[in-house]
């Protein structure tokens, strides 16, 4: 999947620059004049944009050049020195990674302090299967167990906890990954369930994290 011919359609989306979810995400981010903020897989770079409002000092990181990120290179492996940001976010794109234990353990790497982190909450195996037939580059979405494995084993401690109701308009979450014919249509089949409007559209959940590097004693 070529991500790079996509960078518009994901600026433009409005499930991904506004939203509850992403206005708590910037608070929790605890953002400020003055703070040093890393946004992973920044896609739209609609975090970024949030956190630079409120006067952070923004770097952005992506694998696909074609999102225009200050530095190309993939979540699990981050070319910027142990704590070298004050703040550390990935927002709706873990789920795309190939090792997720890898990357949430460089996010925490290069944190000084806080990793705020939003994908998709795993629901059922129904789901998946609809997620990777709209977009092969979905690896797999996560429980909140998971999420918690993922961030402690990292060495973080996890303050705060959050989900999230997103609705996405069946067209329009389709055409970004230019799903269409057989398979768009198989994709409603499996998501009628969670369907709403009339099968216009359909609900999913985010999962939001907040955790803090945890504090080696001397």
């Amino acid at each position: 999947m070529n991500w790079d011919s996509r960078a518009t359609a994901y600026r433009e989306s409005e499930t991904h620059r506004s939203g509850g979810d992403l206005d708590l995400l910037v608070t929790w981010c605890e953002p400020a004049g003055g703070k040093t903020a890393l946004d992973v897989a920044t896609g739209g770079g609609h975090v970024a944009r949030r956190l630079a409002e409120e006067g952070c000092s923004v770097t952005t990181c992506d694998a696909a050049p074609g999102m225009q990120p200050d530095v190309v290179c993939r979540a699990e492996y981050i070319p910027f020195a142990d704590g070298s940001f004050d703040i550390v976010t990935s927002r709706i794109a873990p789920h795309h990674f190939d090792d997720i234990q890898a990357a949430v353990a460089e996010l925490a790497r290069v944190a000084r302090d806080l990793v705020v982190v939003e994908d998709t909450l795993y629901a059922d195996e129904v789901t998946e299967e609809a997620e990777k037939l709209r977009d092969p580059t979905h690896v797999r979405s996560y429980c909140e167990l998971e999420w918690r494995s993922f961030l402690e084993a990292a060495g973080l401690e996890i303050e705060d906890v959050a989900y999230y109701e997103k609705r996405h308009e069946f067209d329009a979450w389709l055409a970004r990954t230019d799903c269409k014919g057989d398979e768009a249509a198989r994709v409603r089949t499996l998501l009628a369930p969670r369907a709403v409007d009339g099968g216009a559209a359909w609900v999913d959940t985010k999962i939001i994290l907040k955790a803090r590097k945890r504090q080696v004693e001397d």
